[in-house]
């Protein structure tokens, strides 16, 4: 049966005698199902649509990363010594607070690093160390270079600039970047491989898309996991992702005692918002797959990354990276079985009873990924992290939680004005 294109239109003809009541019934399902087809398919070309401009590297940002890179060519200032000669030592003083930051994104590092400079009772005890790409590195150095942060230190180096990271040391995440299969999974066509069928809910087709952003393969969303290598000098750091603002003073934080942990991190299965807040193991693991099953316990609680204190000189003495590299062979071995590749799951494993919980109010996560976010606890807590896909950076961040990150940014910067950032 051909069905109207509208139900006033079917209530019409039905007026007219049309149809019986039996043919009736039958059209109104028909066209209730056709809504509800229609409905769906929208809600998916939504998510896709979203999971694409996530993705995406706003205009603004690149011609901001051309631009810098330029002036890295044609300026000497913009290539000066970061940090100057005689502050060269004090990038491995232990009584200074050293933070680490591994990005390719140069506004977002400027956000963290002027949140925290400006946020810091002691500036002049802050040092920054900002590891990037190759690609990146011209660019970034000349917009700290340009634009210092005194009395705070910054550091800009380059993953190719680390004699440590070889192959020889890598040699797993070297096999995730070469993987064929992996390439694919993560470069390929991801609304085919997200393998929507009838019963994919949008909710778990959202998930599958997220899984399959390609900076999960990068070494630069993995060089967390060789900190205590890179600053061998280091007894303490605070790792930052570069969606972070932060608020308040962090120096407490290296006051905390770990009570011989590694890492001190905000657990995510205690709180009240459900969305981010309720993630235990089985929010990450397949626990069908039976190595996950017989070494893991789907009910423990998961921690979150983006703000961290790492107990470095303890690290050392463990067998963290290894235990890190050997769980990630075993789920390349199974085909990405065990878990969709990601930072976090082989890190949930590797610090396994190395982690020491610390206040919920140092880090609030969930910014990027709805716009319910307490506001009164956005204003109280000393970090706050966008992690999801609405980046205050790109316009489909939440309008409402952007000026918590714009207020770092400075708009009367040329280089800002020039690229048109966020107008």
């Amino acid at each position: 049966m051909k069905l109207p294109e509208s139900y006033a239109l079917l209530v019409s003809e039905m007026k007219n005698n049309k149809y019986s009541a039996k043919e009736f019934a039958l059209m109104l399902k028909g066209m209730m199902e056709r809504s509800e087809r229609e409905i769906r398919e929208s809600k998916f070309a939504e998510l896709m649509n979203k999971h694409f401009a996530a993705s995406a590297v706003p205009k603004g940002i690149h011609c901001l990363s051309l631009r810098l890179t330029d002036e890295y060519s044609s300026n000497a200032h913009a290539r000066r010594q970061l940090p100057s000669p005689e502050l060269l030592p004090l990038l491995s003083e232990n009584l200074l607070h050293h933070f680490v930051l591994s990005t390719d994104n140069i506004l977002a590092a400027s956000v963290v690093v002027n949140s925290a400079v400006q946020s810091s009772l002691r500036p002049e005890k802050t040092v920054f160390h900002v590891i990037t790409d190759k690609k990146t590195y011209a660019g970034m150095h000349s917009w700290f270079a340009l634009n210092p942060v005194s009395p705070a230190i910054v550091e800009v180096r380059g993953i190719h600039q680390f004699d440590w990271l070889t192959r020889e040391n890598i040699p797993v995440l070297e096999a995730v970047e070469g993987h064929y299969g992996i390439r694919k999974y993560y470069h390929g066509n991801h609304v085919t491989g997200a393998n929507l069928s009838d019963t994919t809910t949008p909710r778990s087709f959202a998930s599958k898309l997220q899984a399959r952003s390609p900076k999960y393969i990068s070494l630069l969303n993995h060089i967390r996991i060789y900190l205590p290598e890179l600053f061998p000098n280091l007894h303490k750091v605070v790792f930052l992702d570069d969606d972070v603002v932060i608020q308040r003073d962090l120096s407490p934080l290296w006051d905390i005692d770990l009570k011989g942990k590694v890492n001190g991190a905000v657990e995510t299965c205690k709180g009240e918002d459900e969305w981010v807040m309720s993630k235990r193991f089985r929010n990450y693991f397949n626990f069908s797959h039976p190595l996950i099953a017989k070494n893991l316990n789907p009910d423990e609680c998961a921690w979150a990354y983006g703000m961290n204190i790492f107990d470095l000189h303890t690290w050392r003495k463990t067998n963290i990276r290894d235990t890190y590299h050997s769980w990630l062979k075993e789920n390349l071995k199974s085909k990405l079985t065990m878990w969709k590749l990601g930072t976090l799951p082989p890190a949930l494993i590797a610090f396994k009873g190395h982690v020491h919980p610390i206040d919920p109010s140092w880090h609030m996560l969930g910014l990027g990924y709805q716009n319910k976010s307490n506001i009164d606890k956005v204003k109280k807590a000393a970090v706050i992290h966008y992690n999801g896909q609405s980046k205050p950076w790109l316009e489909l961040g939440f309008e409402h939680l952007r000026p918590y990150w714009t207020k770092y940014v400075d708009y009367s910067n040329d280089f800002i004005k020039n690229c048109h950032i966020l107008e």
